[in-house]
């Protein structure tokens, strides 16, 4: 990993979501550079403390985007920041960005709900059917032998493939474009897939050379490292897993993955650029305005 990428793709110092980090100070191919304090890349908000909402405070957030399904907020918990407009789950998880309740604390951010699953590839809820009745043989037929490995691969080929996921994905760079919309974090769980590819996607439009783009997609690695490492010692203690380890390939970014991505993107479309304005149905003005939030002058 390149010193740039260490000390610029920096983590918040959030206690309650480890992997809450700054896309500032990327490099583009054209000498300019990311912003700082702009786009916040993050694993779930449900769990962040005291201190951890005053550094967000602080950053001077106005949007926060979840991009979890209604199940994992229902399970896991909603986003706790301060002033936080809290969206409306209506339950059916098919409006894209659900409108926000008025925050009863003026000046705070807006929350905008934009669930982004697959029912083919819902890794929460394999995950959750593999734990339930603590049976290590179907644990192991649900993700061994190389089955959470492809299960993550087609969740990456899913996010190009799908219309709908396409649009979901687009619907969080506009409104990182917007004119108002920064500075803005988005996070889905653990700040690993969905958030990976929406950070892919706007360092990539914005000119960032793809290896960069990596370094910050396996980033993640490093900062969950420690609570990965509890997570599978937690579940083989517990006796919910008698091969906790099966769960590896679910919790660690692997290059592959985003790979699958990104030659999804080039089987199907000429160039980024054709896959920026036919895939995810994005005009200049979107890419113009990512442009303007997001990086110097």
């Amino acid at each position: 990993m390149t010193q740039q990428t260490t000390e610029t793709a920096r983590s918040l110092g959030l206690k309650g979501a480890a992997n809450a980090r700054d896309l500032g100070g990327y490099r583009t191919r054209d000498g300019r550079t990311v912003r700082h304090g702009v786009a916040l890349r993050a694993d779930a908000m449900n769990r962040t403390t005291e201190q951890d909402q005053a550094v967000l405070a602080a950053s001077g957030l106005r949007r926060v985007v979840d991009l979890r399904s209604l199940d994992e907020v229902r399970e896991a918990g909603a986003d706790r920041i301060l002033g936080l407009a809290v969206a409306e789950l209506d339950g059916s998880g098919d409006a894209a960005v659900l409108a926000p309740i008025p925050s009863a604390e003026a000046g705070g951010p807006t929350l905008h709900h934009v669930p982004i699953f697959a029912a083919d590839f819902d890794i929460y809820i394999a995950m959750r059917e593999a734990l339930a009745d603590r049976d290590a043989d179907r644990q192991r037929a649900v993700l061994g032998d190389g089955k959470a490995e492809q299960m993550m691969i087609g969740l990456y080929r899913w996010f190009v493939t799908s219309p709908v996921a396409r649009e979901r994905f687009a619907t969080v760079l506009r409104l990182l474009a917007a004119p108002d919309g920064v500075p803005m974090l988005f996070h889905c769980s653990a700040g690993k897939d969905r958030t990976g590819w929406v950070a892919a996607l706007a360092l990539t439009a914005l000119g960032v050379d793809r290896e960069t783009v990596f370094e910050d997609y396996l980033l993640t690695n490093e900062r969950s490292a420690a609570l990965i490492e509890h997570i599978v010692d937690s579940f083989g203690t517990r006796g919910l897993m008698k091969e906790p380890s099966l769960l590896l390939p679910v919790f660690l970014a692997e290059r592959t993955y985003l790979e699958t991505a990104f030659a999804e993107v080039e089987a199907g479309w000429p160039s980024f650029a054709d896959f920026w304005r036919d895939g995810l149905g994005l005009d200049d003005d979107v890419l113009d305005g990512l442009r303007r939030n997001l990086l110097t002058d």
